[in-house]
């Protein structure tokens, strides 16, 4: 890529100008993911991305795994396709929200105080945009990729993926032949330290997951008599139990490179037993990276009895429980020790940990477009809490790594922006990670 006189790219202004309407494009097009097919524009979006794909002239091809749940998937030539080829890949579905609760309607698109407003502006519309945007414009200019690169916008991540990244990789692997990396969400975002250092953290690792369902039987009877078998009671103590307990602090190797880099950015060293004061120093990042530190188990949902005079026979809770990568085995002992024999436990849900190291060409390929555009950026690895469709591709092999590059006003609370109320992404970090994400096109 040939640079001006300025340093800046050549070729993407288009892309900065056309990154904002597709991402108010994609954000008006409601894929809310309720978790039991009844969401009603999977199948637009992914019909809205081929479109704009095959506009420049890619070919793209439309995976319904069922009716309404597609996913759109492209492969650009490189000039080199002997290399192992580079995956893009992002989800278009989003979580539900409720208008009333939002500033602006949360499927307007909405700008307003120079951000783009609504739900998935940060997850992950932002990058579906940015990577269609750059990917256009590659294409109306005849810029190859120096390697392959596989475009995959995505079903059903928000809810597992088993209708998206699953499907096509348990039905579709010819798809990623030759990938050997990927890029995708939740990481490459900005957090100011001072003047003179801005930290970029890269998603190298994520935790494991088991959603459960708890099942305490009991005796049913009359709401007027008393009865020392109440299911209701029993699971109740069980989950305030499990709710209450704070899982040991457990320093994986990205949690102590993470420290490593922060102490040194800081100039201060950090004690990963009294982690309170080093968070207390993270501003909105803090949520991130304090979940990062060990396992969770989070009561979400309960549920019980018919009627107000009935002691039903039978009580459930769901429970959002994440573990990190090496520390399954320890989190599901501790879960049957805190919940107790009474307890049955079944997933409704399970997926495994990931963790990669951070080196490697792709990584320097990171740190060198950041550089360009922000010559403060330091690029550093972290874990994130939950999960992405990167577990999927990791069955095929495929590296994965968090690099949604976004340049953020150190006031704005970019974490709590993730199945929060008000999502937004400012305009300027749109057009700021589509010069970085074809800068790093170039060099990866």
């Amino acid at each position: 890529m040939s640079e001006s006189s300025t340093g800046k790219a050549v070729g993407v202004g288009d892309a900065e100008r056309e990154v904002v309407d597709l991402c108010r494009d994609l954000i008006r097009i409601d894929t809310s993911n309720y978790g039991d097919h009844s969401g009603p524009g999977e199948r637009l979006a992914a019909e809205y991305v081929a479109e704009k794909l095959a506009e420049v002239g890619l070919e793209p091809q439309i995976f319904e795994s069922h009716k309404g749940r597609a996913s759109t998937v492209a492969r650009i030539e490189g000039e080199d396709p002997s290399r192992p080829a580079l995956l893009i890949h992002g989800h278009t579905d989003v979580v539900p929200a409720n208008a009333a609760d939002w500033t602006h309607d949360p499927f307007s698109g909405e700008i307003a105080d120079g951000c783009v407003w609504g739900r998935g502006a940060v997850d992950m519309k932002d990058m579906d945009a940015m990577t269609l945007a750059v990917v256009r414009e590659r294409m109306r200019t005849g810029r190859k990729p120096p390697r392959d690169i596989v475009l995959a916008f995505l079903a059903d991540e928000e809810a597992g993926g088993t209708y998206g990244a699953r499907y096509l990789v348990d039905n579709h692997p010819g798809l990623f032949e030759g990938v050997t990396e990927a890029i995708s969400e939740v990481g490459g975002f900005s957090f100011t330290v001072n003047e003179n250092l801005r930290l970029y953290l890269v998603e190298t690792a994520q935790k494991g997951m088991h959603w459960m369902k708890l099942t305490v039987d009991g005796t049913a009877g009359h709401g007027s008599m008393i009865h020392k078998d109440n299911a209701i009671t029993e699971l109740s103590e069980a989950v305030g139990r499990l709710g209450r307990h704070k899982f040991p602090v457990r320093v994986t190797k990205t949690l102590r490179h993470f420290l490593d880099e922060l102490s040194d950015a800081l100039g201060t060293e950090l004690d990963p037993e009294n982690m309170d004061e080093t968070l207390a120093k993270l501003g909105g990042i803090a949520k991130l990276i304090g979940a990062s530190l060990q396992n969770t188990a989070n009561p979400t949902q309960l549920g019980a009895g018919y009627k107000v005079n009935v002691i039903p026979g039978q009580a459930t809770a769901h429970v959002d429980g994440r573990f990190l990568p090496g520390y399954e085995e320890e989190f599901l002992a501790d879960l049957d020790r805190i919940l107790g024999p009474r307890v049955k436990r079944e997933d409704v849900h399970a997926d495994k940990a990931l963790e990669t190291t951070f080196d490697g060409a792709l990584v320097d390929a990171m740190q060198t477009a950041l550089v360009a555009e922000d010559p403060i950026a330091r690029a550093v690895p972290y874990m994130l809490s939950a999960g992405t469709d990167a577990k999927s591709f990791d069955d095929l092999g495929i590296r994965g790594f968090g690099f949604a590059p976004l340049k953020l006003p150190p006031e704005l609370d970019f974490a709590g922006m993730f199945h929060g109320v008000d999502e937004r992404v400012p305009v300027d970090g749109l057009q700021f990670g589509v010069r970085v994400l074809d800068r790093f096109i170039d060099h990866s």
